[in-house]
């Protein structure tokens, strides 16, 4: 008689349909347990406490106990994360505390506050349209953010000083902005590192001088052309924390413009830095960042590609691209988000939490404008209009004509500038 086979380490015996076969299928994966989530309040009234931003402590509005907040910083020296479908499935996920969901029913942002929020204003739209719900706790946890540096006074003072710093925003627009409430809101943000090797090739272009003959004028002259020669080398770039952001709610634009942040002061993720702060999930998932990051990728590669090559002159430009060392981060960083309303359409102003870096859009008064271009055209073009008055008259009309017409364009070139900067200050 056979010895009783027993069931190999991590499986169980099942049903077998013939007799003396034994079956056996993998044993069945114990959930892994959910961390308790923490709520965060006052110990000595029972209120709710918040983050205060320039005091770096858990506070109580309501009889001002204060916990000063430790919290352990490690800069670019946190953590990453290989591209394994081990260490997604081992993620934490969640966010480690109760949280609130508020879901605008205006512009479909998800935003999450702390249990206890009277908040009910969308920060990307400026919405009260809200539903409020128990915040999802099945997507990844960030590791590690950013904290807030400037206060909710710095960035109002901020904004308003930028609001004013162009003549051609109405002057009710720095009143408008005192009724605008600025949310200080964690944003969601991937960060990617990777090492990019290359091989490329291509026809570099060499100006070169060649002498011929010119038969018109009986003499030999020189002139230039370009010779077109083969080129080719490889190239190894190492890009350390590429940011993309995690969410489609705000303009790339204004993000990017606004986007210096400084990763040396990211501190490992604990709920407590969200008490009573607004977060945001992220709606834009690993893959399609890490797709987006590998696109910022190739064309940093391929620039650095054809700076290799000996002039810049170039053209049948072709390279192979390899990606390795791949490794990535999901972080949340600070920024200040104002939504306002101006006749009708929907402004954003963004600020960098960390360094007060501003950026957004800005309504135009066109009257203002169009006073302004025609201030800056009336003069050429009243003397030039002098000036072939005066022509018959006078040997000098033509030269009162010609200052006019160089007045002129000067005028035309500087409301062509004009326009380009009152277009983009209103771009999403």
């Amino acid at each position: 008689m056979f010895p009783k086979i027993f069931p190999p380490e991590g499986y169980v015996a099942a049903p077998s349909k013939i007799a003396g076969i034994e079956v056996f299928q993998p044993a069945a994966q114990k959930a892994p347990e959910t961390e308790r989530v923490q709520t965060f309040t006052c110990p000595s009234c029972g209120a709710t406490t918040s983050y205060n931003i320039s005091e770096a402590t858990l506070k109580c509005s309501h009889c001002g106990y204060s916990d000063a907040t430790q919290v352990r910083q490690v800069g670019t020296q946190a953590k990453e994360n290989e591209f394994t479908v081990e260490t997604l499935e081992n993620a934490a996920r969640g966010w480690g505390e109760d949280r609130s969901e508020l879901v605008c029913q205006n512009c479909g942002a998800h935003s999450t506050i702390g249990v206890g929020s009277l908040t009910h204003t969308c920060a990307f739209c400026g919405s009260n349209k809200v539903i409020q719900q128990a915040a999802d706790q099945d997507d990844l946890r960030p590791r590690f953010l950013a904290p807030f540096r400037v206060t909710e006074k710095e960035c109002s003072n901020l904004a308003q000083t930028w609001l004013g710093s162009s003549w051609m925003t109405p002057e009710s627009l720095t009143k408008l902005i005192k009724l605008s409430t600025f949310s200080a809101v964690y944003l969601p943000y991937w960060t990617f590192d990777s090492t990019t090797r290359a091989k490329w090739k291509a026809e570099v272009g060499h100006s070169e001088s060649e002498s011929y003959y010119d038969s018109d004028e009986k003499a030999w002259k020189t002139r230039m052309k370009t010779v077109w020669r083969w080129e080719s080398g490889q190239i190894q770039l190492d890009i350390d924390d590429l940011l993309v952001p995690g969410t489609a709610r705000l303009s790339a634009l204004h993000l990017g413009k606004i986007g210096d942040f400084d990763l040396e002061k990211l501190v490992v993720y604990e709920p407590r830095l969200l008490a009573g702060m607004q977060a945001h999930g992220y709606d834009l998932t690993l893959e399609s960042a890490w797709e987006q990051a590998r696109q910022q990728m190739r064309e940093q590669t391929r620039d650095a590609c054809r700076n290799q090559a000996s002039t810049s002159n170039i053209r049948n430009f072709s390279m192979s691209l390899d990606f390795a060392d791949e490794v990535w981060r999901y972080i949340l960083l600070p920024v200040f988000l104002a939504a306002y309303t101006y006749e009708g359409k929907l402004f954003q102003v963004l600020v960098n939490g960390q360094t007060g870096k501003i950026s957004g859009q800005r309504p135009v008064d066109w009257t203002k404008v169009w006073l302004a271009i025609a201030a800056l055209l009336a003069p050429g073009i009243l003397i030039s209009l002098i000036g072939l008055i005066t022509i018959p008259l006078f040997g000098s009309g033509v030269v009162i004509g010609g200052f006019g017409f160089f007045l002129l364009v000067v005028g035309v070139v500087i409301s062509i500038v004009i326009g380009v900067q009152a277009n983009a200050m209103g771009q999403a």
